[in-house]
């Protein structure tokens, strides 16, 4: 059975994809990366920009938009730079309700605020996001050999970025949601390249949701206390995921905060348990075809953080759980 908060759901996430992928055939995404490389501080720079985009465009996007071109030019350690890369844009896109599919899906699942969100959330993100930080200046980048050159955008960036904008009033609920319309409509009449988004991705989520309703009325869960939720969803991202994790947790669970703290910090650790890792590690494999020093690096660093990420749940849950 699906119910109106599911539709809402894959509603919600196709208007924000088309928004981006009009952001990214403009050029302006690019734009933005190609900022971060002049001066001092590459490896910082890069790695504070993805995790900005992946606050407002998910994670996905922000590594679908930095990693290539991280990896166009010399940072002299890319293997180092692009795995915390992809922990940044994993644990920073945490604290927004569209910084990755899971979280537009518990947002309206349980029918949040925004301040509500952000405030279960920022002691798992901000921390953690500070802590990548201060790791990407350990490594100082030698001398870029290959300057990329700068990606000019389009005057249709502008009319994303006012849609972009009205989009998160209509997330912050300050608007009403019919408004996610007009960039269909617009995207319909002038710029239909921006209608090629990923509907596996959707069409993934319309299957899942399925999926997890049947499971749920198969296996019979009385009661999932907080720590509980938290362990199961966590572990359960590091075989299938933390997407279809959190689908199919708050089946059986109303604690939210407690899934949303699991699927985050289950973003962290193995390479499936997050799409964002998947894709970083295609990129990597693309490139350079020998992936065993990245397994081995990209393993060590998220493992770290995925038991710091469980510490930290531990240690202030009395917090959290207020």
């Amino acid at each position: 059975e699906y119910e109106y908060t599911d539709l809402k759901v894959i509603y919600t996430l196709l208007v924000f994809l088309v928004i981006v992928k009009g952001l990214e055939n403009s050029g302006y995404l690019k734009h933005l990366a190609f900022k971060a490389e002049k001066g001092r501080f590459l490896i910082p720079k890069l790695v504070a920009m993805t995790a900005v985009l992946s606050m407002i465009v998910t994670n996905d996007i922000a590594l679908l938009t930095m990693i290539p071109f991280t990896l166009a030019i010399d940072t002299g350690n890319p293997v180092f730079v692009i795995t915390m890369e992809t922990i940044v844009a994993n644990v920073a896109s945490s604290i927004s309700p569209v910084g990755n599919p899971q979280n537009i899906f518990i947002y309206h699942h349980y029918n949040l605020g925004f301040l509500d969100f952000v405030s279960s959330i920022y002691l798992f993100s901000v921390p953690l996001t500070a802590a990548v930080l201060i790791l990407s200046f350990r490594k100082i980048s030698r001398k870029i050999e290959k300057k990329t050159s700068d990606a000019k955008f389009g005057k249709r960036a502008y009319f994303y970025l006012f849609f972009l904008i009205l989009f998160m009033m209509v997330i912050l609920r300050a608007l009403p949601i019919w408004v996610g319309v007009i960039p269909l409509i617009y995207a319909a009449l002038f710029d239909r390249n921006s209608l090629k988004i990923d509907y596996i991705l959707l069409m993934i989520f319309v299957l899942f949701f399925g999926f997890t309703d049947n499971i749920s009325h198969m296996i019979r869960i009385d009661h999932l206390g907080c720590d509980e939720v938290f362990l199961y969803s966590s572990l359960s991202s590091q075989i299938m995921s933390n997407v279809p994790s959190a689908l199919l947790f708050a089946d059986f669970t109303s604690e939210w905060k407690p899934l949303l703290w699991g699927v985050s910090v289950g973003g962290t650790g193995t390479l499936f348990a997050s799409l964002a890792n998947l894709i970083t590690y295609r990129f990597y494999h693309m490139k350079f075809g020998k992936t065993r020093d990245f397994l081995l690096q990209f393993h060590f660093y998220n493992i770290c953080f995925f038991i710091a990420g469980i510490a930290m749940y531990f240690a202030i849950s009395p917090i959290i759980l207020k």
